[in-house]
């Protein structure tokens, strides 16, 4: 099967998921050049796409129809297979030679069968999860772990530079997915331990930016040190990934890795501490609010600093 040449101005792309990273991706595109037509359940949410001269399709179907190449990013495993294997759905409007993407973190078994679906109507598909949350997307900054056939991966390099810094093809259909549930791991534990150093230095009387400083440039450093640890001090626990949404990527993980025999209790712990949370009602609220619960536990009244 012949691969597209992608090409900004003559290369038409459909995007479908407008949420909190979804609009900044899809933006970077217009920003290069390229046409794009755009669906969300909640058309006000994609308004700033529209703004960019973005159009607008009733449908995924109907985003299909009118795209060369479609990229999903949306909710949930049961969000993707209606979106992209739905009657109303991607693969429905899709013509051969077509390319869905799908940068949902979702299941890889589900990549897969998209996968398997889209080759028995001649359309090409590609898993990218992504990581480094709001600020990542809204500064194109993004790492894109890729499952799929090389050819496809490496004719999307105008769009994966569009929207990220570290652009990596992991192997074959659902590795893209595989490596993300191995991101969400490293976080979950991550975030507890983040949680847990910043409430000893509450406790202790410590200055906690001035505890930051020495920490953050050492072995401890991380990511989400440097860009949850400011927040969580602020109190300031706004969505850039949803807690809502990593109880789905954490059970994701523990149901592979149960497939494949392994034992995570770390992960396990993460999850269960996330799932109170969202019981509490903090599930829309980001995923640095872990210094909550473990506040509670404790029986900390956390103000921050």
């Amino acid at each position: 099967m012949s691969i597209p040449e992608i090409v900004p101005g003559k290369t038409k792309l459909g995007w479908i998921g407008t949420g909190v990273m979804g609009k900044s991706m899809a933006g970077h595109l217009i920003d290069k050049g390229f046409a794009v037509t755009c669906y969300n359940r909640t058309k006000e949410k994609a308004q700033s796409l529209l703004d960019k001269g973005a159009k607008w399709a009733d449908t995924p179907k109907a985003v299909a129809e009118a795209s060369d190449v479609v990229f999903t990013i949306v909710g949930f495993p049961s969000d993707v297979r209606s979106t992209i294997l739905g009657d109303d759905g991607v693969l429905a409007g899709g013509k051969k030679g077509n390319i869905i993407v799908d940068m949902t973190t979702s299941e890889p078994s589900l990549a897969v069968e998209i996968a398997a679906a889209a080759k028995a109507k001649g359309v090409l598909s590609v898993d990218a999860p992504v990581s480094g949350g709001d600020i990542g997307a809204r500064e194109a900054r993004l790492s894109i772990m890729i499952g799929g056939d090389k050819e496809v991966v490496d004719a999307l390099k105008p769009c994966w530079e569009a929207m990220g810094k570290t652009i990596v093809h992991q192997g074959p259909a659902g590795s893209g997915q595989h490596t993300k549930m191995v991101n969400q791991t490293l976080i979950a534990s991550g975030m507890v331990a983040l949680a847990e150093g910043l409430l000893y230095a509450y406790k202790a009387g410590l200055d906690l930016n001035t505890v930051l400083l020495s920490v953050g440039p050492g072995a401890a450093g991380s990511w989400s040190l440097a860009n949850y640890g400011p927040r969580i001090i602020k109190n300031d626990f706004a969505p850039g990934f949803a807690i809502e949404h990593f109880i789905k990527d954490m059970g994701i993980a523990l149901d592979e890795a149960k497939r494949m025999g392994l034992v995570m209790p770390g992960l396990a712990l993460a999850h269960q501490l996330y799932i109170s949370l969202k019981s509490q009602g903090h599930g829309r609220d980001g995923v640095q609010a872990m210094q909550l619960a473990l506040a509670k536990l404790a029986n900390v009244d956390w103000k921050g600093r």
